[in-house]
């Protein structure tokens, strides 16, 4: 683990606490859910106090607050940047899921009536405490990874947004780190393991079954301090794109089109203006609806990077990068995860996941040549329910 990663857990650790020590605000009056687009953002609140879901209505590039849903869970307030703790099917469906790692469920909530549907649990053996459990879906499963355990529980979808726990499947990275980022696509999982090493499984049966490829990225081995964190898979299951704990912002890109991970092939993500001051990490990524950016959260660097994705070849260059954002270091400290507004295009704006409790709202440019990333007025909306956010989504979701 990195100083620096090692640094972010303690702090983790006082952000916790403060929530814990403090009554949870009431939303305002008056406002109403429209027929928009939403932001969730899992609050992640830990003990004593109830987790919640926070949603918001995004219009342009304004974000207004909705409420907050408590759950009957609770969350860590931090761990791992490349887990993603909300998440909602590929397909579109009403619904919502969100883990919370300190009491070990998966909360469902309904769409766009944001009730809370139900409570999920795996094996009693299934542990996410330290660092948060990750979710990843199908169109008929969810998949969530309990780092403490080492486990990736496999659920079911049922109707009415229910889930039904099939069994858990044992993990481990080559070099004893914990399963972290996730992502599915068709009958292919693909995980990262925090540790430089990464592996991808067949889920055609549900329950994941190795490939057999499990095996240190690239990156890693060309420079012990690149680590895939997350992962996102391209629309036609051609590429899987790691987003890399790094000096700088580091993405590797594999080619899984063959139903298995093969070799992957780093690429340095930014460059020119701004780049250099602000694109240290880049450990989340998320690419652009039709796949001509890859947006990367510059975990401690405190910016977005664009950069561009051929989706033929899956080849990556230099785009954009914005400058630190607004109140950076003042009033938060890490990126965490992307969101795009819209659903086709380059997602026209991208949300990002200020820990411990703001979002950040970027408005995108580009030709295919060059492009601009530009911090909105306003921005960053603040969650006032929250001190230790680092997942967000986005519902309608991306369609893939």
């Amino acid at each position: 683990m990195s100083p620096v990663f090692t640094t972010f857990l303690a702090l983790t650790a006082l952000a916790s606490s403060a929530v814990a020590a403090q009554p949870k605000p009431k939303a305002p009056n008056g406002l109403k859910p429209g027929p928009a687009v939403y932001l969730i953002a899992n609050e992640d609140s830990g003990p004593p106090l109830n987790n919640g879901i926070t949603f918001f209505q995004a219009s342009g590039t304004q974000l207004t607050l909705l409420d907050s849903v408590l759950t009957e869970g609770v969350g860590i307030g931090g761990g791992y940047f490349g887990v993603s703790r909300v998440i909602s099917p590929p397909d579109g469906s009403a619904c919502i899921y969100a883990s919370e790692a300190a009491s070990g469920d998966i909360a469902a909530l309904g769409m766009p009536s944001q009730e809370l549907l139900g409570q999920f649990y795996g094996s009693d053996d299934d542990s996410g405490a330290s660092n948060g459990i990750g979710l990843a879906m199908n169109a008929k499963f969810l998949y969530a990874g309990f780092p403490d355990s080492n486990t990736i529980a496999t659920f079911a979808v049922e109707d009415g947004c229910q889930l039904s726990f099939e069994g858990d499947t044992s993990v481990g990275g080559l070099n004893g780190g914990q399963v972290s980022g996730m992502a599915a696509h068709g009958n292919l999982l693909v995980v990262t393991y925090g540790d430089g090493s990464i592996e991808s499984f067949d889920v055609s049966g549900g329950s994941p079954i190795s490939n057999g490829d499990l095996q240190n990225s690239t990156g890693f081995v060309n420079d012990n301090n690149n680590m895939p964190s997350s992962v996102d898979i391209t629309q036609d299951g051609h590429f899987a794109i790691f987003g890399d704990i790094a000096v700088g912002t580091i993405v590797e890109v594999a080619d899984i089109s063959s139903g298995k991970l093969a070799a992957t092939v780093p690429f340095i993500a930014a460059n020119g203006p701004n780049a250099g001051q602000n694109n240290v990490s880049s450990s989340t990524v998320r690419l652009s609806p039709d796949e001509s950016l890859l947006y990367i959260g510059n975990s401690q660097g405190g910016s977005v990077t664009g950069a561009f994705f051929d989706k033929a070849t899956g080849k990556i260059r230099s785009g954009c990068v914005t400058p630190a954002m607004n109140s950076y270091y003042n009033a938060w400290w890490f990126v965490g995860s992307i969101a795009t507004r819209d659903t086709t295009g380059t997602g026209g704006v991208v949300y990002a996941a200020e820990f411990p409790g703001n979002i950040a709202i970027v408005s995108v440019q580009s030709d295919g040549r060059t492009c601009t990333l530009t911090e909105a007025a306003g921005s960053p909306a603040q969650d006032p329910f929250v001190k230790g956010l680092l997942s967000i989504w986005v519902y309608p979701p991306r369609p893939f």
